[in-house]
């Protein structure tokens, strides 16, 4: 029962914690430093980019409910997946390894931002959100989680962009094997970490691109495991080998390929049971045409809001904590 505490415990803390890939990342290395468990720590990064929020509402405005809802249902199953790969093949002198590797401090990317805490803890809820320590800590907290994603979501529609216009759909699917329903399945959650591990765009910027495969003909266990794989991307695999050395990043790396790709199929198959699969590709990468409806004053709202926390964060000292944001140190 103390695993599977600790792996809620971790998946919790994940989930409620930043998208960003590489803060993700620099962070469970620093918990794993302070003494954390090596699976808890790596269940901590796999919910930190799979199950939050912000990618669930990324994946309902472009690609649908049903897809946000198969990433929450697959996440946890992933984590369970990699844990019970972890516990038949982690070697101890492999963490230890790894564990010798990390102390070294080796920078990657967002270091800074994985160390930032400025956690409110005085008065209740309302009080902490709209006390003035609160507002602040807010304000700085969402510009560096834009500053820490922004690359990845413009690169990815960048990407997507390039994908949609340039290689015809004939070829997608012909890749994804389209007309042969259950190779497509089967095939879907092996090609589409592939896919995302040489795309280089990770956090939520790969659900542009997951929406240009669907329209493409991937499956829907391919879309899936394919947003997965955001954490095992050639980058970040290299901070993996700066962290914890080429054994463990080698290890990372298939273990967690072998749990997103299982957990995407028994997704895939799950949601086809239930009905649930789409029938339409129809997956939106932008508007077609400039409208005026609820999502415009969402949006209007929304600029309100951000222009108002823009001006706290400046007002505040937060331009001086930003070019922090890639400064390495020990934690």
């Amino acid at each position: 029962m103390a695993v599977e505490r600790s792996l809620a415990i971790a998946c919790g803390l994940g989930a409620a914690s930043s998208s960003c890939s590489y803060a993700a990342v620099a962070l469970t290395r620093s918990i794993f430093r302070k003494g954390a468990d090596f699976t808890a720590a790596m269940a901590f990064e796999l919910a930190s980019t799979n199950l939050v929020a912000e990618l669930g509402i990324v994946l309902i405005v472009l690609m649908g409910w049903r897809f946000a809802i198969a990433e929450f249902i697959g996440g946890p199953l992933m984590v369970v997946l990699m844990a019970v790969l972890f516990r038949l093949f982690l070697k101890r002198k492999l963490v230890k390894e790894a564990r010798e590797q990390a102390d070294k401090g080796i920078a990657g990317k967002m270091e800074g931002h994985a160390r930032m805490d400025m956690s409110v803890t005085e008065g209740t809820f309302a009080q902490r959100i709209f006390s003035s320590k609160g507002v602040t800590a807010i304000s700085h907290y969402f510009v560096m989680d834009w500053a820490a994603v922004w690359k990845d979501i413009a690169g990815g529609l960048l990407l997507a962009g390039a994908l949609a216009a340039w290689v015809p759909n004939d070829f997608w699917k012909m890749f994804f094997l389209a007309s042969h329903p259950l190779l497509a399945k089967l095939w879907g959650p092996i090609a589409g970490p592939i896919i995302a591990i040489v795309s280089f765009v990770c956090s939520v910027g790969n659900i542009p691109l997951a929406a240009v495969l669907w329209n493409g003909g991937i499956s829907f266990g391919g879309v899936i495991a394919f947003i997965y794989a955001d954490l095992i991307v050639l980058p970040i695999l290299d901070i993996y080998r700066k962290y914890y050395g080429w054994k463990m990043s080698a290890f990372i790396l298939v273990t967690f390929y072998v749990a997103m790709a299982a957990a995407a199929l028994v997704v895939e198959f799950l949601f086809q049971i239930l009905g649930l699969v789409p029938s339409q590709r129809s997956a939106q990468v932008v508007e077609a045409s400039i409208s005026f409806n609820y999502t415009t004053v969402l949006n209007l709202i929304f600029l309100v809001v951000a222009t108002l926390l823009l001006v706290r964060f400046f007002m505040t000292g937060g331009l001086k904590m930003l070019r922090k944001m890639n400064v390495s140190g020990h934690v």
